[in-house]
């Protein structure tokens, strides 16, 4: 069994050495390539403790010995690293001995850091390792762009740290390094333990400097010569910044729609059931859930049976359109009135049958009134009520039969109005048969399945069940107008709706209606400067808690009336649109999304959609080199502060983009060189004749002149200021639309 630290047969050991200040990623470097160790951000924030990694674990572990062995251009290869503290008065002339290659280390986020590379450690290199290739590396490159990042930042806060956020003046950006290497006459790469970026590139590198001195002085190795100089190192470009989350409020719809039911604001609709149990409902939420209240609250008496024409237009103005303030009344109205009768007819109204007691009740003069022919249905009663304003009105009144308990009825109300059932009744069978009587769908469909009904029962109602009962109310409720008592003038029309949906769904329009203002008495109400468009959405949101696909031409009037209307879940919404029609049109890869932000940046702040604004502003910085083509007038109309921001924060970033033109520069470079190399192996000797005379003086002196030309070429692989891969002079600035 061979030993496991010796030397393999044609393996190069290669003994690489890492120094630089305290607390700047040697040792990180380190496990990251010998151990493959990956640390998170927790670990890398952690308080630093100066550590040493031992070189004998090469020897103790043989998973760290199998990982030293590389193949690089051909060569076998085992790398061992060396640590070091990073203290100045420390003696490191043992860790010096006999190494191959030196990697000076320094911190992205610590400019002291590179000044004590030129001024403190590279002179100590050059005093114990006159000839040993060196290299300049910038560590934690990451934090060039996670100074900023907001989970890099929530480390910070927490008591008990003593590590200190890296600022925007601490890093130091690859131009800078890169001047120190060329001043230095060494390479230059870049590292991250956090992104893995550049760890097993800069080893490879630092493996090919150590292997080309090498074969200087032993000239006679024939593995050594496919040995390549070390190559260029492509610029890190940050990730892609996502774009900003976007949060929905909860909402109090369900409880909103069980407070109007509960509180019976502005209802026009009685159900007198079994015992002579009243339900004070509204006919629009009825007509909406149930196709036999929809067809009987919209039919005319006169359809019914025999009724003079006077009469006849009475009824069909009373179940159509309200043209009175305050149509629809509490039921406390209703039995304000009904107290005014006798004693003697209250005792009779208690002693008599049930279906008897609405042809008693009939014969007011003032009543209309029908018999109905239907299982559940018996009768239907049209009352004048007063008010607590003191107006006058008309108010429905339907009989039902015993057929339905009132326990039934009152979840099958219940459910009209939240989607639920109250999870505490035991009676079932009875409500699904309600339910098929009053032909309400969703809940005989609900019933029929026992192991949905708990699920249902809790305070969360089905979606599916949610979602067909919302969409009923917005095609009977705010498309068709169905028993609507109230009507809004706006900018280009009339729109009607439902002062109990208004009232209870919005504080605004509770303190305009049910306040002393002149909103509360008046059948129509101007709203000016919103459209028929804004306030469709307005109503689709009121009644169903949703509201459609929105263009992010036409949000401006919705936002601001979101804000007018103090809605916050309704803005939250609209911006969930906004961004969604925004994210659609961008897949055209057009700058026609860069035009709609940069009007919309502005505006949308004024009414409080800061989350658009945030989004907005996200994508206009990924963006920022399609505004600099196609769109630097609307950049310009920004204010100030906003052009700043976008400056600041673009992606990629403007050192990137320098550091981008230089790698595009020095790859052009060495196209032309590698080009020139070509042309003259291929071009014919200039030395023409017999072949048994050529090729003497002339080829031993090019032989020589080659030999020289290799030498000076490997010795200035890391010290040539002019060839280098890593330092070709700024001398032109290209425009990067900075």
């Amino acid at each position: 069994m061979p030993k496991m630290d010796n030397e393999q047969p044609h393996q190069e050991l290669v003994k690489c050495v890492l120094v630089g200040d305290t607390a700047v990623g040697k040792t990180r470097l380190i496990c990251a390539r010998a151990c493959n160790k990956h640390v998170s951000l927790s670990q890398l924030l952690s308080t630093h403790v100066p550590t040493v990694w031992a070189i004998d674990q090469y020897r103790i572990y043989k998973d760290v010995l199998e990982r030293s062995w590389e193949v690089v251009d051909g060569v076998n290869v085992s790398l061992r690293l060396w640590d070091t503290f990073g203290d100045h008065d420390k003696d490191r002339r043992f860790a010096y001995g006999r190494s191959d290659v030196v990697l000076l280390c320094f911190s992205i986020a610590s400019p002291i850091s590179l000044r004590n590379c030129k001024m403190m450690w590279y002179p100590e290199i050059r005093r114990f390792c006159p000839d040993v290739p060196v290299i300049l590396v910038g560590c934690k490159n990451d934090l060039r762009y996670m100074y900023r990042d907001e989970n890099y930042l929530s480390y910070f806060g927490e008591k008990g740290t003593f590590v200190r956020a890296a600022l925007k003046s601490d890093l130091v950006m690859p131009d800078e390094a890169r001047a120190v290497a060329k001043e230095l006459g060494v390479a230059y790469y870049e590292t991250s333990v956090f992104t893995y970026f550049g760890v097993n590139e800069v080893f490879e590198n630092a493996i090919r400097s150590a292997l080309i001195a090498r074969r200087q002085q032993r000239f006679w190795m024939t593995n050594l010569k496919k040995v390549q100089k070390p190559l260029l190192q492509a610029p890190f470009r940050p990730p892609k910044p996502p774009p900003p989350e976007v949060t929905v409020m909860v909402g109090n719809y369900r409880q909103d729609i069980y407070n109007m039911f509960l509180s019976q604001a502005y209802t026009d609709l009685v159900l007198v059931g079994a015992g002579g149990t009243k339900f004070a409902v509204h006919r629009f939420m009825l007509a909406a859930a149930s196709s036999i209240f929809q067809r009987l609250l919209s039919t005319e008496l006169t359809d019914m049976g025999g009724r003079s024409s006077s009469e006849s237009s009475m009824v069909s103005s009373t179940f159509g359109e309200a043209t009175i303030a305050d149509f629809n009344d509490d039921t406390e109205a209703l039995i304000r009135y009904e107290s005014r009768t006798q004693r003697m007819w209250e005792h009779l109204k208690r002693r008599s049958s049930y279906q008897a007691l609405p042809l008693m009740e009939s014969k007011r003069s003032n009543d209309l009134y029908r018999e109905l022919h239907h299982p559940v249905l018996q009768s239907i009663r049209l009352v004048h009520v007063e008010n607590h304003r003191g107006v006058n009105g008309l108010q429905t009144i339907v009989t039902l039969s015993k057929l339905i308990s009132p326990q039934a009825l009152h979840q099958c109300l219940r459910f009209i109005y939240t989607g639920t059932i109250d999870k505490d009744c035991d009676n079932i069978e009875e409500i699904r048969e309600a339910a098929d009587l009053l032909e309400l769908p969703q809940l005989t469909q609900l019933l029929s399945r026992p192991q949905t009904v708990m699920e249902n029962s809790s305070d969360e109602p089905n979606p599916h069940i949610c979602l067909r009962i919302k969409e009923s109310m917005e095609r009977h409720c705010i498309g068709d107008g169905c028993f609507s008592d109230v009507t809004f003038e706006l900018d280009d029309g009339l729109m009607k709706a439902h002062r109990a949906v208004l009232v209870g769904r919005c504080d605004v329009m509770r303190a305009m209606l049910l306040g002393d203002f002149r909103e509360a008495h008046s059948n129509v109400i101007v709203f000016p400067g919103v459209t028929i468009y804004t306030f469709h959405k307005l109503l689709c949101y009121l009644y169903t808690d949703q509201i459609p696909p929105i263009s992010a031409v036409k949000c401006l009037n919705l936002l601001e009336l979101a804000n007018r209307l103090c809605l916050p879940r309704l803005l939250n919404l609209v911006e969930c649109r906004v961004i969604e029609d925004l994210t659609l049109i961008s897949q055209n890869e057009t700058n026609e999304t860069v035009d709609h932000c940069l009007k919309l940046l502005e505006p949308v702040k004024l009414h409080n959609a800061h989350q658009l604004a945030e989004w907005c502003m996200s994508y206009l910085c990924v963006n920022y080199n399609l505004i600099c083509k196609f769109s630097l007038k609307g950049l310009k109309a920004l204010h100030q502060d906003n052009q700043e921001y976008l400056r600041e924060h673009r992606w990629p970033p403007v050192w990137y983009l320098k550091d981008y033109d230089y790698y595009q520069r020095c790859l052009n470079e060495l196209n032309k060189e590698l080009k020139l190399k070509t042309s003259r192996r291929e071009s014919p000797s200039d030395d023409e004749g017999c072949l048994c005379f050529t090729g003497g003086k002339s080829k031993r002196s090019a032989d020589v002149s080659g030999t020289t030309d290799n030498s000076n070429a490997d010795n200035q692989i890391f010290n040539s200021a002019g060839n280098s891969l890593n330092h070709i002079d700024l001398e032109a600035d290209m425009d990067l639309n900075l």
